[in-house]
């Protein structure tokens, strides 16, 4: 099919279904440079802004990484990603999570050379990282078809491969009983509904290569879907170095400062509406 033909065809899908940034609603952007730019930043540390991951013994909790906070445009866009069918931002947020992977791969391709735990070793060559995506209720894959955090793992694999720390990804947990999706619950609330109800999958488990794992999740909000993944894991024998996420929901206090009276920012540029 022509270039030519391909860009009439997106011109008509416009036109019968109208695109709009999934971020601040500008019409005719997928995702405006505005809006892509908030996932720009590098990397960075936000365990202790997640209480779940508080393990209370002195224990450091799991490291985990992600790129922004988890507000306003962000969470917009996150949200149309993941549960209004915006397949087309696949790219844009993959992308952008395969760039962070390369990033930490450094941290965890040294545990990966150093772990001791791993079975069936080739000497002087660290097994592949494990990138395990977090798992998703029976309900919520019948309602969006798929599991859009394995394509994010997909980009994290691909992102620590390009650093020169080989991966490959395990989705090797499941949910398990009458657990409800974890939208619109508190923190005790998160951490109820997911106690004993991430599973690894053990016959998954065994026919992947030992190594590290590498938790990752599209939002981390209070840490309890990281933190019972990594118990499951862990109880498994796997070791769990570490989770990296699109966006992390910031502190209390940071949080009162970022709200704004209306829900949706729109982009107000006149130079944008054309």
């Amino acid at each position: 099919m022509t270039g030519d033909v391909l860009g009439w065809l997106r011109e008509l899908a416009r036109l019968v279904v109208p695109v709009v940034c999934a971020g601040c609603g500008v019409p005719d952007e997928l995702c405006c440079p505005r809006c892509a730019a908030l996932l720009d930043g590098a990397p960075r540390r936000v365990e202790t802004a997640a209480p779940r991951l508080d393990r209370l013994d002195g224990v450091p909790p799991l490291p985990v990484w992600a790129l922004v906070d988890y507000t306003g445009a962000v969470r917009h866009l996150v949200v149309a990603w993941k549960d209004r069918g915006r397949l087309d931002l696949d790219r844009l947020l993959a992308g952008r999570l395969r760039r962070a992977a390369a990033t930490v791969a450094s941290s965890v391709g040294s545990v990966a050379a150093s772990s001791g735990t791993v079975t069936g070793r080739v000497p002087g060559r660290p097994p592949p990282v494990l990138v395990v995506p977090a798992p998703s209720t029976a309900a919520a894959r019948r309602v969006r078809g798929r599991e859009p955090v394995r394509v994010l793992a997909q980009a994290v694999a691909r992102g620590l491969t390009d650093a020169g720390v080989p991966a490959v990804v395990a989705p090797v947990l499941r949910r398990r009983g009458r657990a409800r999706d974890q939208v619109g619950l508190g923190s005790r609330a998160r951490g109820r509904n997911l106690a004993a109800s991430v599973a690894v999958r053990s016959r998954a488990l065994e026919r992947t290569p030992r190594g590290v794992c590498l938790l990752v999740d599209d939002v981390l909000t209070t840490g309890a879907t990281v933190a019972a993944a990594e118990r499951a894991l862990d109880a498994a024998g796997a070791e769990v170095v570490g989770a990296l996420v699109v966006a992390a929901t910031p502190p209390p206090d940071t949080r009162r400062l970022a709200m704004r009276p209306t829900s949706l920012t729109l982009c107000t540029d006149p130079t944008r509406w054309g």
